[in-house]
């Protein structure tokens, strides 16, 4: 005997109105007391921020407010906010200047050529540390290569001159020996971008490649052994597992090397400067210098600066839009 068996829902069961009465009343606790909350758990924490928190606030975010003298005609006895309003002629009189376009090129090409040499080099560096199982050889470059990064600027850059003096240096001294003439470095403006550029490479590289170093160090170890077991050369372990593992952190670097490419340091640059060289080494920042400290333009000198802080902020936008695109990595969604 054959049929179907029809089976029927189960009748939707009624939820008294008084328990929706009182989901309704049940209501989620503010952010003000959320907040409360968690500074009652995590006040140590919030303690130790105050100090960094503080040092933004004074040093950083209140100086902003000043930034108004930038559209003034600033004078010291009626304060910022007293001086006369000129709009934007300070921004025209910088924009006519014949050197405007080149302090601009001087800028770019500068920390273009410092982020495009110093940003591939550390990752080679730790890729390489990393690949050491000498502990002695290991610590060894360790040391030698993150040592530089505790000497003062102005120390290295007075190595920097000794080391290629045409009188007493032993770049010439070497060259000499196969019958170049002594060369003056850094009297010629071309060497100007090499010399700041690979000192630069040589004090820092150590530094960033802890950073690439800790980065390698959070990979799984389990994808290493199953690359070994599936076969894979060191060359291959290292293009397919240390790279994509440190990606993010690389385009994290990156992107913060790009967003401050027109905001080279000043320090150098300024020490290496020279009336000889001055072609290529005259930049934003010693242009601010001169304008604002040496010839008392503060007015011009803070639109100056706020003119090289706006391109770096359209170009820190911009690459972390292109990068996290292309990666799917960026300093935030």
């Amino acid at each position: 005997m054959s049929g179907t068996i029809e089976v029927k829902p189960a009748p939707a069961v009624p939820v008294p109105k008084q328990a929706v009465r009182t989901a309704r009343k049940i209501k989620r606790p503010s952010r003000w007391t959320e907040a409360r909350r968690s500074f009652r758990r995590h006040w140590q924490l919030y303690l130790l921020i105050i100090v960094p928190l503080a040092y933004f606030v004074i040093f950083k975010y209140i100086p902003i407010s000043n930034a108004v003298i930038a559209f003034k005609d600033y004078s010291p006895v009626k304060g910022p906010w007293g001086s006369d309003w000129v709009g934007f002629k300070n921004f025209e009189l910088f924009f006519q200047n014949p050197v405007f376009w080149t302090l601009v090129k001087n800028t770019f090409l500068l920390a273009a050529y410092t982020v495009l040499a110093s940003f591939p080099i550390p990752i080679i560096l730790a890729i390489a540390l990393n690949e050491i199982r000498t502990g002695f050889f290991k610590k060894t470059v360790q040391l030698v290569t993150y040592a530089p990064y505790f000497i003062s600027t102005v120390v290295v850059v007075s190595m920097t001159i000794l080391v290629l003096s045409p009188r007493i240096g032993f770049v010439d001294d070497a060259i000499g020996l196969f019958g170049i003439p002594a060369i003056d470095f850094l009297g010629d403006p071309n060497y100007f971008r090499h010399i700041y550029v690979w000192s630069d490479v040589w004090q820092t590289t150590g530094y960033s490649a802890v950073i690439y170093l800790a980065a390698l160090a959070g990979i799984d170890p389990s994808l290493h052994e199953s690359a070994k077991i599936d076969g894979a050369s060191r060359v291959k372990r290292i293009l397919n597992v240390d790279l994509p593992g440190i990606m993010p952190t690389a385009v994290i670097i990156l992107v913060l090397g790009v967003g401050n490419i027109m905001s080279i340091g000043f320090e150098k640059a300024f020490l290496l400067q020279n009336p000889l060289n001055l072609a290529q080494s005259e930049i934003i920042a010693t242009y601010v210098y001169k304008t604002g400290l040496l010839n008392a333009d503060f007015s011009m000198a803070t639109a100056v600066g706020l003119f090289n802080s706006v391109i770096n902020l359209c170009l820190l936008v911009f690459v972390n839009f292109a990068a996290k695109r292309i990666t799917g990595n960026g300093l935030w969604s």
